[in-house]
Formats: C-alpha cells, sequence, structure tokens
C-alpha cells in the first residue's frame, strides 16, 4: 500500500504541475524537486512492501514513506482548494500562502530524506526487475477474465446435499427450521445455495426467498427482502414500501404465507434475537413450509427449532481439498502435474479442510507460474505465516490479499466499508473507486472499463463473490465473505486506510485512529460529531444507517439534529473527495456544501430533500457522479449543472415525480458518460446532446416527434453510446427510426411510445443486443423485422407494443435470443412458433396476456429453454400448464407459474402446485 501511496502522489504532483500551474506560480521548482524525490523512492519501496512483514525495522520504514505521501498530498490539496476558493487567496494573502508551503514542502523533503537515510540500515535494495515486472503485471491483469455466473468449481457433498433435501423436502403439518451450523469458510451458504436452486426444491415449494442477515441486522431490511422475493405485494403497494409500518408488513407477509407452501431461507444468522424477532412472521402455512437457518452458533440453530438437528456439514477429505485445489488453480483439470504434486498437497494439507481456504489458495496459484521455484516461493510465505499466527485462515487469505497489484489492494479494501453482507451494486462501486483516484490509466480506456476489469480480476482471484448478472450477464452485485471482510478492515486500519464508526462511543475515541482517511458510519446519527477531529486527513465518507417509522414530530427533530451534524461535515472536511449519505432523512442541503470544492462523488440518493438544491454547489467543479435517485420531494434540479465540467453520471430518475431537469444547461457536459433519465428540453437544440461526444448512455422522457427526430439525427456524432431510451408525450409517434444504423456501440434500445414504422433489420443498430418496446402499436408485419435482427440476445414486448390476435415466429428466426419476456400483450390469443425458430432461447416469460390460449407447441421441446416463468395468466391457462402441457417440457429444468390473487384483494402471486415428478 505504500507503493500505491507514493506513486498516487507523484502522479497528481505531474498533473498538478501540467494542469494548474497558474496556482503554483513561485513553488513548481520545489514540487518538481519534491516529485523526483518521490519517484525516486518508488524504485525501493516495491521491495521493502515484501519484505516488511517478516521485519518490524522494514514495516516501520515503510510506514514512514506512506506518512510521507499522505502528508504531501495534504499540503498540496490544501494550498490548491484556498487558491480555488479565491475569496482567502488574493494579490495581498497570496504571497503568505505561497511562503507557507513552501515551509511545508521543505519540511517533507528533509523528512524524505532522512527516510531515506534509513534504507540501507534496514536492507531495503532498489526493485531490479521492476520494469519486466511491470510488463508482466500488466499483460496479467489486462487478461479477461472468464464471467463468473455460477459456482460450478465446488465439490459436491452428496450425503450433506441428500440429508437436507430430506429434511427440507419433508411433509410435516407445521412450519420447521433447517439449519446448516459450521465455522466460517466451511461452505455453509454454498452448500445452502445449492438446496435453494435444486430441482427438488423449486418444485416442493410455492415460494422461496433467501436473505442475507449478518451481525448487524436490521428486521425491517429483513422483511422487506422476503416480501420482494415471495411477491407478496401488488404493484401499487410496492411503490409505497418503504412507507409501510413495520408491523403492518410483517402482517401482510404473514398472511400471504399462510396459503403457501414456502421456504425461506436464512444466511448468516449471528444471535437468537435475530429469530425471536422474525418467528411471527413465518406462519405454518401449507403442509412442508420450511425455514432454512446457516449459522456459525449451534444455540441459535436449537432455539429456532429445539426439536429440529443442525446440521453440520464435514471438512474435506485430503483428496476431496486436493480436486478443489486443482479446479481452481489448473482451471477444471482435476490432477497435479508431476513435477508440483508434493509441493500441491503439501500446501492443501496446511488448508486443514476448509473450502474457503482451498477456493483462495488455488485463486492464488493459478495466478502463478507452474513452476516449481514459483510454488516453493508460495509455500515458504505458508510456512512463515502459519508459523507466526494461529489464524490458519487468515494467514491464506493475507497470502492472496498481499499478492495483488498495488491498485487492486487498494479496490479490494475499499469493500470492508461496506456493511457485512450487504450487496453492493458494481456501478457504484465503479464510481467510488474512479472518485478515489485508484485506477491506474492505460491508453485511450476509460476508467470505468479500467475499473470493470479490476473488479473481474477480483472475482477471479476469488476475492469478491457475484451476487446478480443484469439481462446482458455483466456482474450486476457483488458482496465479500466475512473473513475476507474481516480481514479488509483489520488490513484496512492497519494502513490507516479506513474506520468504521458503530454505536459504542468510547470504544470509538480509543480504538479509531484520527489519521484513516475513509470512515463509514454504521451507528446512529448522534456519532457524527465525533468526525469534526478527522478532518485534515478525511478523503471519503459513507453512511450505511437508516431510521425508518418514527411519527411525524420525531422525525422532523431528528432531521433537524442530523443536518446540524452534517453541517460540521460540510464545514470542515475541505479535502473531501466522496459523500454518500444514500438513506440518510435531511431535506435541505446548506450553501457550506459548495465549499467541498475537492468532491468527486456526491451520493444523495434516497434523501428526504424537498427545497431546491443550493446553487454553490455549481462550485463543484471536479465532480463527477451526482447521484439524486429516489429523492422523492426534490422538485427541482438548479441550473449550475453546466459548471460541473468533469461529471460523467448524472442520475437523477425518482418514480411518478422526477425532479425537474428539462430547463437545464448542458453543453459544457463533453465528459458525461451515464445520463439515463432527463426531461426533454431546450438543452437538445442548444448544444447540450451534440457536445456530450463521451455519452454511454441516455435516457429522456416527454418529447415530442420533432424532439425525436433533432435526438436522432446527433446520434452519430454520439459514437460511444452504449442504451438509449426515448419516452414520448401522449398522443406522439415516433417517427421513422433511421439515422441509428450509425450506432456500432449501441447495445441496448428502449422505446415509450407509438411507432408509426419500425425500421428495417439494417436500419437497426448493428450490434443491437437488448430492445424494448411499450405502447408501441406494432404493424402486423413488425415481427418479420424484429425476428432478422442477427445479434439480439433480448426482447422485451411490453404493454401495449403489440395489439394482434395472432403473433407468428417464424422457421430460423431469432437467431441468437436468449431472453423473451411478454408483458401485458392484451389482444394476443394464438401464438405460433415454427420449427427452429429461437434455437437460443433461455428465458422465457408470459405476464398477463390473458387471451393466449396456450403456449406454443413448438417450444415443447426446446433443448435450450432453462427457465419458464408463468404470470398473472388465466386459470384455464394455468391450469393446462400444470396438466396436460407439464410433461412436454421434458426439457425445461425450471418452470414457474404463479396466479394473479389481485382480483380476491390481496395483491400477491401464487405458485401452482406442480406434479411430484422430477424431470430436467
Amino acid at each position: 500500500m505504500a507503493e500505491f501511496a507514493v506513486s498516487l502522489v507523484v502522479e497528481k504532483l505531474t498533473n498538478l504541475l501540467t494542469q494548474q500551474a497558474s496556482y503554483m506560480d513561485g513553488v513548481s521548482r520545489k514540487i518538481v524537486q519534491l516529485r523526483n524525490e518521490l519517484r525516486w523512492m518508488q524504485s525501493f519501496i516495491k521491495d521493502a512492501d515484501t519484505k516488511q512483514e517478516e521485519n518490524d525495522l522494514m514495516q516501520q520504514w515503510v510506514n514512514d514513506v506512506r506518512d510521507v505521501a499522505y502528508e504531501t498530498e495534504e499540503v498540496i490539496e490544501t494550498y490548491v482548494s484556498k487558491a480555488a476558493a479565491r475569496s482567502t487567496f488574493d494579490l495581498v494573502t497570496k504571497p503568505f500562502h505561497l511562503y507557507k508551503v513552501g515551509k511545508e514542502i521543505e519540511s517533507i523533503r528533509m523528512r524524505i530524506r532522512e527516510i531515506s537515510g534509513r534504507r540501507n540500515a534496514y536492507g531495503v535494495e532498489r526493485n531490479s526487475r521492476g520494469e519486466g515486472r511491470g510488463v508482466n503485471d500488466r499483460l496479467r491483469w489486462w487478461r479477461q477474465p472468464s464471467p463468473h455466473v455460477e459456482e460450478d468449481d465446488i465439490i459436491e457433498l452428496v450425503e450433506d446435499t441428500k440429508a437436507l433435501l430430506t429434511q427440507l423436502t419433508s411433509m410435516e403439518s407445521r412450519r420447521r427450521v433447517v439449519s446448516v451450523v459450521g465455522m466460517g469458510g466451511l461452505g455453509k451458504t454454498t452448500l445452502a445455495k445449492r438446496l435453494y436452486n435444486h430441482n427438488d426444491v423449486k418444485n416442493h415449494f410455492d415460494c422461496r426467498a433467501w436473505i442475507y442477515v449478518s451481525k448487524e441486522f436490521r428486521r425491517r431490511d429483513i422483511l422487506q427482502g422476503i416480501v420482494t422475493d415471495v411477491n407478496a405485494l401488488n404493484r401499487v403497494e410496492m411503490d409505497v414500501l418503504e412507507k409501510l409500518k413495520e408491523e403492518d408488513l410483517l402482517k401482510k407477509l404473514h398472511e400471504f404465507l399462510e396459503e403457501r407452501r414456502y421456504l425461506v431461507v436464512l444466511d448468516d444468522v449471528w444471535s437468537m434475537e435475530v429469530w425471536d424477532c422474525l418467528e411471527k412472521a413465518f406462519p405454518s402455512g401449507k403442509t412442508g413450509s420450511k425455514v432454512m437457518l446457516t449459522t456459525r452458533n449451534k444455540e441459535v440453530a436449537l432455539h429456532a427449532d429445539g426439536e429440529g438437528i443442525p446440521h453440520e456439514p464435514r471438512i474435506l477429505t485430503e483428496n476431496e481439498s486436493l480436486q478443489l485445489f486443482c479446479k481452481k488453480a489448473f482451471h477444471g483439470i482435476n490432477s497435479l502435474p508431476r513435477e508440483l504434486n508434493k509441493l500441491g498437497k503439501d500446501m492443501v494439507m496446511r488448508c486443514g479442510g476448509l473450502p474457503l481456504a482451498v477456493v483462495v489458495l488455488g485463486g492464488l496459484l493459478s495466478r502463478k507460474s507452474k513452476s516449481t521455484e514459483e510454488w516453493h516461493r508460495v509455500f515458504r510465505n505458508i510456512t512463515w505465516h502459519l508459523t507466526k499466527g494461529q489464524d490458519r485462515i487468515a494467514t491464506i487469505l493475507s497470502l492472496s490479499y498481499n499478492d495483488l497489484p498495488s491498485h487492486l489492494k487498494s479496490c479490494f479494501l475499499y469493500l470492508g466499508l461496506f456493511p457485512e453482507d450487504v450487496s453492493v451494486q458494481t456501478k457504484k462501486l465503479i464510481h467510488l473507486w474512479i472518485a478515489e483516484g485508484f485506477l491506474p490509466q492505460e491508453g485511450e480506456e476509460t476508467a470505468e472499463g479500467v475499473a470493470e476489469k479490476c473488479l473481474n480480476e477480483l472475482i477471479d482471484r476469488c476475492m469478491i463473490q457475484v451476487v446478480r448478472l443484469n439481462s446482458l450477464g455483466r456482474v450486476k452485485t457483488v458482496r465479500i465473505h466475512d473473513l475476507l471482510r474481516d480481514l479488509a478492515i483489520s488490513q484496512g486500519r492497519e494502513e490507516i486506510f479506513l474506520e468504521i464508526h458503530h454505536g459504542n462511543k468510547a470504544e470509538q475515541s480509543e480504538t479509531i485512529s484520527t489519521k484513516s482517511r475513509r470512515h463509514a458510519i454504521h451507528s446512529r446519527y448522534d456519532r457524527y460529531v465525533f468526525l469534526k477531529k478527522f478532518a485534515p486527513h478525511l478523503r471519503s465518507l459513507l453512511f450505511f444507517n437508516r431510521e425508518y417509522n418514527v411519527d411525524v414530530e420525531r422525525k422532523r427533530m431528528k432531521i433537524g439534529f442530523i443536518e446540524k451534524k452534517l453541517n460540521v461535515i460540510y464545514k470542515n472536511f475541505k479535502l473531501l473527495r466522496v459523500l454518500d449519505m444514500e438513506g440518510v432523512r435531511v431535506v435541505s442541503l446548506p450553501d457550506t456544501i459548495g465549499s467541498l470544492i475537492q468532491l468527486r462523488y456526491l451520493g444523495l440518493r434516497k434523501t428526504n430533500l424537498e427545497e431546491e438544491l443550493p446553487l454553490s454547489m455549481g462550485n463543484l467543479q471536479n465532480l463527477q457522479t451526482l447521484d439524486l435517485r429516489y429523492s422523492c420531494f426534490l422538485k427541482r434540479i438548479p441550473n449550475v449543472i453546466w459548471k460541473m465540467v468533469d461529471l460523467r453520471h448524472l442520475l437523477l430518475y425518482t418514480p411518478f415525480d422526477s425532479p425537474e431537469s428539462g430547463h437545464l444547461r448542458m453543453d459544457t457536459l463533453c465528459n458525461l458518460q451515464s445520463l439515463p433519465y432527463i426531461e426533454t428540453g431546450n438543452w437538445i437544440n442548444n448544444g447540450g446532446l451534440a457536445n456530450m461526444t463521451s455519452l454511454r448512455q441516455l435516457g429522456i422522457d416527454g418529447l415530442s416527434r420533432q424532439q425525436v427526430t433533432s435526438v436522432i439525427s446527433m446520434m452519430e456524432r454520439l459514437q460511444d453510446i452504449q442504451s438509449l431510451s426515448l419516452s414520448l408525450t401522449e398522443q406522439e409517434m415516433f417517427p421513422i427510426l433511421t439515422g441509428l444504423s450509425y450506432c456500432e456501440h449501441l447495445q441496448k434500445l428502449c422505446f415509450y411510445g407509438r411507432i408509426e414504422k419500425l425500421p428495417d433489420p439494417q436500419e437497426f443498430p448493428p450490434n443491437l443486443i437488448k430492445l424494448t418496446l411499450h405502447n408501441s402499436e406494432l404493424q402486423r408485419d413488425s415481427i418479420t423485422k424484429l425476428e432478422r435482427l442477427p445479434n439480439l440476445e433480448m426482447l422485451v414486448l411490453g404493454d401495449g407494443s403489440y395489439n394482434w390476435r395472432e403473433m407468428v415466429f417464424s422457421s430460423e428466426s431469432f437467431p441468437k435470443l436468449e431472453i423473451l419476456k411478454l408483458h401485458l400483450l392484451k389482444e394476443l390469443e394464438d401464438w405460433i412458433v415454427e420449427e427452429k425458430a429461437m434455437p437460443k432461447l433461455k428465458h422465457l416469460v408470459i405476464n398477463r396476456c390473458e387471451k393466449l390460449k396456450q403456449i406454443p407447441d413448438g417450444l415443447k421441446l426446446a433443448t435450450t429453454l432453462k427457465e419458464l416463468e408463468i404470470v398473472g395468466m388465466p386459470v384455464e391457462f394455468e391450469y393446462r400448464l400444470r396438466t396436460k402441457d407439464f410433461f412436454e417440457f421434458k426439457n425445461t429444468p425450471s418452470i414457474k407459474s404463479t396466479t394473479d390473487m389481485l382480483a380476491i384483494g390481496l395483491g400477491s402471486h401464487q405458485n401452482v402446485g406442480w406434479p411430484e415428478t422430477q424431470f430436467g
């Protein structure tokens, strides 16, 4: 990490000399000297970083180097902030500021020389292989990793799976709890996940839900997660989900589950309190209903069900460990090369049969040369770690962390700021990494592209886990294993990289370092005041606490108290780069927020902002990401966005009542990449859209026919556009949509509104992957055009998109289509799928197509269809599907059908009871 700190400061000093030279007049020569001395120190720091864990003096030297790099950054950024503010930097005060920063630079240079003088005494050597190593590292980490959709490289524990499957599918009259108990890293969650996705389990239960609990659980979050997974609320109720009282939410969930055979998995339960506060939500339900727990504490399992027998997965045998290790280290090969056989077995033995340790070790060695010398080096490090410490797993994990390139270490440690077991949105994580400046710049690749490759490498190294993929197979959310999070936190604190605030005030004041540069608030709001003492060093502040369902008066008092405490941040944290207040209940922002001129990321998602944002936000000229999504009461965006010339991601969407944005001036935002929602306005034709040449994602609402023509005519300038969504005002109609064929990178296209004439296939973007249509009123022959799109992988025909009685998919149509969703096609009665149509279809959804008689015969023998989902269809359709048609879908492993219950006021869906026969 010291290597990363020094390299980051060297890069900043170089940029400062070129981009902000006007501020440096008078001290530029000293800054050049300082940069050169730090650059010289870089040649030694890599050697010291690798040796520091074996030598306390070396560790102290590395810490000194890191501290002087951080001090340099603070001195320079403080000076630049004052210069940029100008109110305190005029002709009278400028000489004073220059003299002061000059003295501070000289003091830092003296420290650098003193630290360098101790280098030989501590045995630090120049890294003679620096050049070659850099090339090899670049080749290694630029390699595109394979996508991680499922955990294929696991060992099938047949006995454990069989025993738990028997428990889960047993038909007791009352609800039972099935528990999986064991130490961290034993594979409890992996085993539970395989059972949860087992075909026998899917077909046995009417509805299922999977919820991560963790130590710092909130009952409301858990209830909301279960409600969402089992579809317990109708669409209207879901829109006001957060406004429901907690007890009402529990009651609705209880009533919904009472008439169903359900399975709810509570993953990673730490205390009996979890069960005590959730038990009332779980009725007996239909015969055979189950709750499944994974926990490290056997007492928790017995507390939930005293008559149950908690299942404890065994550790892996030597042969199983070796098999799993080979899968990871050699990408599927099940045996070791002869020359590495003994070394490999010795290393695997030291993992103690713990699956997580084996997987991480295998992931580490998969990146190493398959030579005895390289494996001996890894083995020697393992031996040293294990002789020094008692925690075998932590040492194995530390070894994998130490092997990360410096920029990936920072990216990994950053995940320690997030609460335990939380799913992290990858887009948000990438924006945060960029705001922090963690990523190396390589050629013409965007910072977002570099960040995504870093994310994939951490996944490939088994340092983080994939939670969800988006419709196109890209990683949407990730999480970090508890043990790896513990490593990130302990290592991050040691590196003064991060700190986490919990509720114990006395504990905070004694244990938290005042030098830590990134803080996460996991505690109550009244702890914010203690942040003031961290002001000189703080770079990032993230909030993860939320309070729900307080009465109006208490809520008003609480919000006022919060805003008073947040003023401490705005006034004192002048060097802050990241401020994420998602979920913090504030109604306004003060003018002082404009003083945070170093800010790169401002997250105001799901706040209670009511007033217009202050005009002083125009001072945030370094801002890269502004997230105002779901700020439900914000009425208008001030016309100062144009001043934020470095803005890359402007996120505005709020359901039903998004803030006014059509009046904004946008012509200066040439770096903007993401604008997923904005109202139409004069900005389109006043140079705003034409100048957004970096744009990747664009969504415009409320367009007229003429404005659509203007937007389409500008697409040729937006060569990097990847996603486009256009929505018309009522009564308008899309013109002939020609001109999109120039957009070679456009992959996602969405139209809301009537389409006069669908373009011919050659007039669509050539690499279109996903197409969504709503209220399109397509002509009858439109399907013959859509089915000839050569690269289309996902098609969504939404409400009002196709209003004809018959729809035909001809032979050999949709050659690459994998996902098809039909929503609310109310006139469709007969759907014909001819032979060899959709040869790659994997997932089919039919939702409330009320007149459709049956699923096409042409799909019944489809060998590629893996998931069939039927939602809200008539009783006759459902009955045919679960009787006559059921056994004809012999190649489809997952069929889910739900009956619309809105008519009887439950606002929920019920799974059809399927025959017990296993298929697929």
